[in-house]
C-alpha cells in the first residue's frame, strides 16, 4: 500500500484518523460490555411483584399477539395490568383481556389515541410502588420482573431498563427483521457499556421499562409529559421514553439496565419496508432529545459524561460515515486520469480501490456483529445489506435533522393530532383524576438526594423536602398511606404545642409523626 501511494500517501490520512477514532471507542465499549455485570437477585427482596408492580400497556390496535405477551407478563405475577386505549377500542380489548385474565387485567380508556395521555392515565390509576411500561407485543421471560425489581433495592435507582431481541413475525426472519436484530445487538452492547462506565444510558427503551411510582405521580411530571413541545409549538406524542430518561437525569435519579438472558425481552419489528418509517421516527426523537440533553438541560454533562460523549458522537456520526464513500470516490476519480496526471502506479487501481474498500467494510462490520452472528450464523448473508443500510441511515439522519418539526407517528393510522387529544383531556380533567387515596395528596418529593442538581421546574415548599440519604426502604410504601391523610398533618402542629402532660395521653400514630417531621 505504501509503495502504491508513496507520492500521495496523504490522501489516506483521513481514512486512518477516522478509522482509528471509531474503532478505538468501539474497543472501549466492547471491553466495558464484557466487564459489565447485571444486578443479582437479592436474598430478601424489598419489592414483590404481586404487591408492588402494576404493568401499564398503552395500545390502540393490539391483536392476537397480545395474548402471548400478556401471558408472559402474568408469569411474573404482577398485582395488576392496566390496558389503556381509546374509547372505541375498549370492547375488543376487553374481550382479549377476558380471554387471558379478567381479574388482573383492567381496560381503561381516553377520548383520543395519544400514547402519552394513555400512559399518564395509567399512572393516575396506579396504586403500587413500581410501574412497568410495556409494549403490547413485548414477550417477557419468566425472570424479567424479579431481575428488574432487584435494581430498586438501591434507593437511588429511579428507572430500570432491559435488553432486547427480535421476535420474528413469521417462521423465518425477513431482511428487515435481521437489520433490526443487528441494531438491537449493537444497542445491547452500547447500553451495557455506558451503564458500566458511568451508570447512565441515552434512553430507557419504551418497549419495557420500570419506574418508581412516586416519581411519575408528581404533578410537574404529568403536566410536562403531556404538554411536551418542540420549539414551543410542535407537540410531541412519541419520544415518551426519551422524556422519561431525561427526567431521571434532571431530577437526580440513577438508572440501570439489566443486560442478561434473564431480563431479555422479545419484541416484533415491522417485517417489511415500514421498518424504515419506524427508524425515521426513532431518529427524529433521538435528535430532539439529544439536543435538549446536551444544550438545553445540560445535566448529562456532569451526571453521565460518557453518555454525553456518545450523544455528541451521534451528532457527527452521519457526516463522518459519509466521508468514507466520498474519499473513495475521489481516489477512484483520480485513478481515471491520464498517466501523467495519475498519482498512482497501477492502471487497475480503480478496481483495487473498490475491492479493498468492500473487503474492509465486510470485515469490520462482521466484527461488530459477532455477538449476534455467534447465535445466528446464518444471518451473515445479510451483512452486505447492513452495510448499505448504514449509509442509507446516515442520509436518513441528515434528513431527520432537517424535518424535526414533523412529529407524526408514521406507522400507526389511528393516532391523530397530539394537540387536539391533549386539549380534550384537559377539558375533561375530572375523567383523569387520581384515585381517592391521591386526590388531596401533596406533590410528592422527587429528588433522591439533597446534594443532587437543583430541580429546574420548581423549588421545594415546606412539605416537599428532598429525599434524604438516610431514608429506609419502607419510605415509598409509607408515603402513599401518609398522603391519604394530608389534613391530619395540620392537627400535628396543634399536638406539638400541647403541654407534655397532655401529649402522653394523645400519642399520635407513628406514620403521621414521621410525616409531620
Amino acid at each position: 500500500m505504501l509503495y502504491l501511494t508513496s507520492d500521495n500517501f496523504a490522501v489516506f490520512i483521513p481514512f486512518g484518523v477516522i478509522g482509528f477514532y471509531r474503532y478505538l471507542w468501539y474497543t472501549i465499549r466492547l471491553t466495558a460490555f464484557f466487564i459489565y455485570r447485571p444486578v443479582p437477585l437479592p436474598e430478601n427482596p424489598t419489592y414483590i411483584a404481586s404487591e408492588d408492580v402494576t404493568i401499564i400497556v398503552p395500545t390502540i390496535d393490539a391483536g392476537e399477539e397480545f395474548k402471548e405477551a400478556a401471558n408472559s407478563w402474568l408469569v411474573g405475577n404482577p398485582k395488576e395490568i392496566l390496558i389503556i386505549t381509546e374509547e372505541k377500542m375498549v370492547g375488543p380489548l376487553q374481550e382479549l383481556a377476558n380471554a387471558v385474565d379478567p381479574e388482573r387485567i383492567r381496560v381503561l380508556s381516553v377520548p383520543f389515541a395519544n400514547k402519552r395521555l394513555q400512559m399518564s392515565h395509567g399512572i393516575r390509576n396506579t396504586t403500587t410502588d413500581i410501574i412497568v411500561f410495556a409494549d403490547d407485543d413485548a414477550i417477557w421471560p419468566p425472570t424479567l420482573l424479579p431481575y428488574t425489581l432487584a435494581c430498586f433495592e438501591d434507593q437511588k435507582i429511579g428507572g430500570v431498563g432491559t435488553s432486547q431481541r427480535v421476535q420474528p413475525c413469521g417462521k423465518t426472519m425477513t431482511v428487515w427483521e435481521v437489520l433490526a436484530a443487528f441494531r438491537l445487538t449493537i444497542r445491547n452492547i452500547e447500553i451495557s457499556a455506558s451503564t458500566h462506565i458511568d451508570g447512565g444510558i441515552p434512553c430507557l427503551s419504551g418497549r419495557t421499562a420500570a419506574y418508581r411510582t412516586v416519581i411519575l405521580k408528581d404533578p410537574d411530571f404529568l403536566h410536562g409529559f403531556t404538554h411536551d413541545y418542540w420549539l414551543g409549538k410542535y407537540q410531541l406524542n412519541s419520544g415518551d421514553d426519551k422524556f422519561l430518561t431525561r427526567w431521571m437525569v434532571s431530577h437526580g435519579w440513577n438508572t440501570y439496565v439489566q443486560v442478561c438472558k434473564e431480563a431479555e425481552l422479545l419484541s416484533t419489528m415491522k417485517p417489511n419496508w415500514r421498518f424504515l418509517k419506524q427508524v425515521l421516527r426513532w431518529t427524529r426523537n433521538t435528535w430532539r432529545s439529544d439536543i435538549r440533553s446536551l444544550f438545553t438541560e445540560r445535566y448529562v454533562w456532569t451526571s453521565h459524561p460518557y453518555v454525553a460523549y456518545t450523544m455528541v458522537d451521534k451528532l457527527f456520526n452521519p457526516f463522518t460515515l459519509l466521508v468514507g464513500p466520498c474519499l473513495v470516490g475521489y481516489v477512484m476519480w483520480k485513478s481515471t486520469l491520464p498517466k501523467d496526471e495519475n498519482p498512482y502506479h497501477l492502471p487497475w487501481w480503480l478496481v483495487n480501490i473498490l475491492a479493498s474498500y468492500f473487503v474492509w467494510l465486510m470485515c469490520t462490520r462482521t466484527f461488530k456483529l459477532l455477538p449476534h452472528l455467534w447465535h445466528r450464523p446464518q444471518d451473515i448473508i445479510h451483512v452486505p445489506a447492513f452495510i448499505l443500510f448504514g449509509y442509507y441511515f446516515a442520509i436518513m439522519k441528515v434528513y431527520a435533522l432537517c424535518t424535526l418539526h414533523e412529529t407524526g407517528w408514521g406507522t400507526r393510522a389511528g393516532i391523530g393530532d397530539a394537540s387536539a387529544a391533549t386539549a380534550a383531556a384537559d377539558s375533561t380533567n375530572e375523567k383523569f383524576s387520581q384515585p381517592a387515596a391521591y386526590q388531596d395528596a401533596p406533590a410528592t418529593p422527587i429528588r433522591p438526594y439533597a446534594d443532587a442538581p437543583p430541580t429546574p421546574q420548581r423549588q421545594y415548599s415546606y412539605d416537599q423536602q428532598p429525599y434524604s440519604p438516610n431514608t429506609d426502604a419502607q419510605y415509598q410504601q409509607q408515603q402513599y398511606q401518609e398522603q391519604a391523610y394530608q389534613q391530619q398533618a395540620y392537627q400535628q402542629q396543634a399536638y406539638q404545642q400541647q403541654p407534655p402532660y397532655q401529649q402522653q395521653y394523645q400519642q399520635p400514630p407513628v406514620e403521621m409523626s414521621a410525616y409531620a417531621q
